[in-house]
């Protein structure tokens, strides 16, 4: 079937954003991406949404040759994840099972019935099954009002940490112990904070946190019951012809909104950080590392290091390292030389992971994983599933796990002291009731 395709001019890119929102949120399937109006040198697009499904990966045993052979036949838009627990796919030794009371499959992607692109002037539809007028009509006359949470909801919502701050701090002992051994030089530690029984109004829930943290990797991603509320600031792998772009973050300082002097100075004490850059450029070594398993010999190169990019809550140090791909190098291939990604595991990634799946209690499930879109000539863009909230409307579970670079020089109590912070951010979106 061929996309009948149709644009349309916009007149205010945010009201068409919220009407793009809430009627795609109608469709059992939806992916939302949203870039924020952030500009970047490797901007993609401003705002990216699909709903539909007119085909769908169905993982077998054998996941990787069957998403290549998928992938090859399938010549259009696809949209999907991988979840961390993917990892055991591309590394079977790898595989434990954990917990995971979200349920999304360790991969999945979708051929959308429709998809839309948005600028800041235009709207561009491409449907396989309605007239992109209609469409456009459809969305032109959604109502934007706020969606309401249940009133069994936000007051009476019970956070829980799936682990104690006493074992969190022994953990970080025990795995300091690794570093000293030389088992590893780093490792991502993460901690589940979890909520059962629990009703919610998912789209409420991520406009709350998109507008408290509008990052440019947010994604509000629906598969029937499963929802990913998301606000991420990390790129995982971007491929624009045949070029790799990874962009890692390892650094983060909390921004003075209060004091624009401090604010600035606080920047600079980032961007000199000895225990940021050595974080950061650990990643750096295992991403250019990952990428010169599949990128043309001599092609990998770090186009920028300890880059200090604000958002509304933080400034985080970001690198930027991009590789070229000869034109037989597929999707596939290119997962099973870089994921899961380095920011998210440590270094050397293969013993990190074991020392993950040691250490953390629970399954990071889609958390740690990617979330995007594939273009119809095999492009890509991918963020890192981080700062977002987990949801299982049907066992009405919800989730969200945060984490940290454990290095020798780590003290494990403002480890936990920023992990704190980090939960706490979210939890007040989840605990603040719009009435």
């Amino acid at each position: 079937m061929q996309r009948v395709t149709e644009t349309f001019v916009i007149q205010d890119v945010y009201t068409t954003k919220q009407q793009l929102l809430h009627w795609a949120n109608q469709y059992n399937s939806c992916s939302f991406l949203d870039n924020h109006q952030y500009t970047s040198l490797h901007h993609s697009v401003e705002c990216l949404v699909a709903v539909g499904e007119a085909n769908s990966f169905l993982p077998t045993s054998n996941q990787q040759h069957a998403l290549a052979i998928f992938l090859q036949q399938t010549n259009d838009w696809l949209f999907g994840h991988i979840s961390y627990t993917y990892h055991s796919v591309l590394a079977p030794s790898l595989a434990q099972q954990k917990p995971d009371n979200i349920g999304f499959q360790p991969i999945y992607f979708y051929q959308p019935e429709i998809v839309l692109q948005l600028s800041a002037t235009e709207l561009r539809i491409e449907s396989l099954t309605l007239l992109p007028v209609d469409v456009y009509q459809q969305i032109s006359n959604s109502s934007i009002t706020s969606v309401q949470q249940p009133a069994t909801s936000n007051q009476q919502l019970a956070i829980q940490a799936r682990i104690s701050k006493a074992d969190y701090l022994q953990t970080i002992q025990k795995l300091q112990q690794h570093i000293l051994r030389g088992n590893c030089y780093e490792i991502n530690y993460c901690q589940e904070f979890y909520a059962e029984n629990v009703l919610i109004e998912p789209l409420a829930i991520y406009q709350q946190l998109t507008a408290i943290s509008p990052n440019p990797f947010a994604s509000y991603y629906k598969l029937n019951n499963k929802y990913l509320l998301c606000a991420s600031p990390e790129r995982y792998l971007k491929k624009q012809g045949n070029q790799l772009i990874s962009q890692p973050i390892k650094g983060t300082f909390k921004r003075n909104l209060q004091n624009a002097e401090a604010d600035n100075a606080l920047k600079q004490q980032l961007f000199t950080s000895h225990k940021d850059r050595t974080e950061n450029v650990m990643v750096v070594d295992l991403v250019r590392n990952d990428l010169s398993r599949i990128c043309k010999e001599g092609s990998v190169q770090v186009e920028e290091l300890f880059g200090i990019y604000t958002y509304p809550q933080v400034h985080q140090m970001i690198s930027t390292i991009v590789g070229k791909i000869d034109n037989t190098t597929n999707f596939a291939d290119i997962l099973q030389a870089t994921f899961p990604m380095g920011s998210m595991t440590g270094a050397p990634k293969q013993k990190v992971m074991q020392l993950i799946n040691q250490y953390e209690p629970t399954s990071r499930g889609l958390y740690s994983g990617a979330v995007g879109y594939i273009t119809p000539t095999k492009d890509f863009d991918f963020n890192v599933v981080i700062r977002s909230i987990l949801y299982n409307a049907t066992s009405q579970y919800l989730s969200y796990q945060v984490g940290g670079g454990i290095t020798f020089n780590s003290i494990a109590e403002h480890e936990y002291e920023e992990c704190m912070l980090k939960a706490e951010a979210i939890k007040k979106v989840l605990t603040t009731s719009e009435g």
